[in-house]
C-alpha cells in the first residue's frame, strides 16, 4: 500500500534529476504551415479574377482612339473617365438611365420572388412528407442540370401564344424558377429549422401559412439572401433571354442596350457612332457598381449561415 504525502502550501514538486518536465504540445507556428505552391495558385487565382476588372476600369478612362493607341493595362495621357460617364448618362436622350432602371426592376423583382419561392418550396421538401415529394425533389435536381439557353426557345415559343413577348414579365416569370435555388434552400431548411419550433408553434394553435412567415422564414433569412444573390446577378447579367423575348429598345435590359450601342461602334464606321466603344466600356462599369454595392450590403447576412450545420449540439 502507498501513500503520498501533501506538500506545505506554496511548494511545487520538481521532477527528479534527469528527467525532463512534461510539456503541453504546441500549435506549429502559423508561418510554419505556410505553402509556397497554394499561395502562388491563390495569387494566380486573384490575378484572373480582378485583371478583368482592373482593365475594365483603366478602359473606362480612354477615349476610342486610345483604347487601340495605348497600354490596355494603363492610364494613357489624357484620362477622361468623368466625361466619358456624361456621355454615357446623355447618350441617345438619355436611354442608358433607362436601360438601367429596367435592369433594377427585372433583377429585384425577379430575385426576391425566385428567393421567397425557393424558401417555401424547400422548406415544404425539408419538413413534409407527402405522396411523391421523393419524386418531384429528384425532378428538381434533373431540372439543375439542364442549361437555360436550351430552355430559351421553348419559353419564347410558350410566351409567343400567351401574348407575353415583347413584356417586362416575358423576362420576370423565366427568372423566378430556380432549381438550384430550391435544392439549396431544402439543404438549408433541413438543419436551420429544428422540428420542435415547429411542432411547439402546432401547439400553441399557429397554422402552417403562419409559421412559415414568422419563424421559419427567419431562421432561412441566410440562405434565402444567398438565393437573392445569385438570381440577382443571373437575371442582371441575363441576355440571351432579353435578346429573344424582347423587340421594344424601352424595354431592352443593360446588357442587350449596351450590345446594340457595339453593334453600332462596329457597323458606323469613322462616324461619329466610332465613339460609343469608349461608352461601352464605361457603360459595363457602371453596370457592375449596383452588383457590387448589393454584394457589400447583403454579405454579412450571406456569411452568417455559411458554417449552419457544421457544429452538432
Amino acid at each position: 500500500m502507498t501513500t503520498t504525502t501533501a506538500l506545505p502550501p506554496g511548494t511545487t514538486s520538481t521532477p527528479p534529476k534527469g528527467r525532463k518536465p512534461a510539456t503541453r504540445s504546441r500549435r506549429a507556428p502559423s508561418s510554419a504551415r505556410r505553402s509556397t505552391p497554394l499561395t502562388i495558385a491563390m495569387l494566380a487565382a486573384l490575378a484572373y479574377f480582378l485583371l478583368p476588372l482592373f482593365w475594365l476600369l483603366i478602359a473606362s478612362t480612354k477615349s476610342t482612339q486610345d483604347l487601340f493607341n495605348s497600354f490596355g493595362l494603363w492610364f494613357s495621357d489624357a484620362p477622361q473617365l468623368l466625361a466619358n460617364v456624361k456621355a454615357t448618362f446623355t447618350q441617345d436622350d438619355g436611354v442608358f438611365v433607362h436601360w438601367l432602371l429596367n435592369t433594377v426592376m427585372y433583377a429585384v423583382v425577379s430575385s426576391v420572388g425566385a428567393a421567397l419561392l425557393a424558401a417555401a418550396a424547400g422548406y415544404g421538401f425539408a419538413k413534409f412528407r407527402f405522396r411523391g415529394d421523393r419524386l418531384g425533389f429528384n425532378l428538381v435536381l434533373g431540372a439543375v442540370m439542364v442549361p437555360t439557353t436550351a430552355l430559351a426557345i421553348p419559353t419564347y415559343l410558350l410566351f409567343a401564344e400567351a401574348g407575353l413577348v415583347n413584356t417586362p414579365w416575358a423576362i420576370i416569370l423565366p427568372s423566378l424558377v430556380n432549381p438550384f435555388g430550391l435544392y439549396l434552400m431544402r439543404v438549408y431548411a433541413q438543419d436551420a429549422v429544428p422540428d420542435s419550433i415547429l411542432e411547439a408553434a402546432r401547439i400553441d394553435g399557429a397554422g402552417e401559412a403562419r409559421i412559415f412567415f414568422t419563424i421559419a422564414l427567419r431562421l432561412l433569412a441566410p440562405g434565402l439572401v444567398t438565393v437573392l444573390l445569385f438570381t440577382l446577378v443571373a437575371t442582371w447579367n441575363n441576355y440571351f433571354l432579353p435578346l429573344i423575348m424582347l423587340n421594344d429598345p424601352d424595354l431592352y435590359p443593360i446588357t442587350v442596350g449596351l450590345s446594340s450601342w457595339a453593334a453600332q461602334a462596329q457597323n458606323g464606321g469613322a462616324g461619329s457612332s466610332s465613339d460609343m466603344l469608349a461608352l461601352v466600356v464605361t457603360g459595363s462599369l457602371i453596370s457592375i457598381l449596383p452588383l457590387v454595392v448589393a454584394f457589400l450590403l447583403l454579405q454579412r447576412y450571406w456569411q452568417s449561415g455559411l458554417a449552419a450545420g457544421g457544429v452538432k449540439q
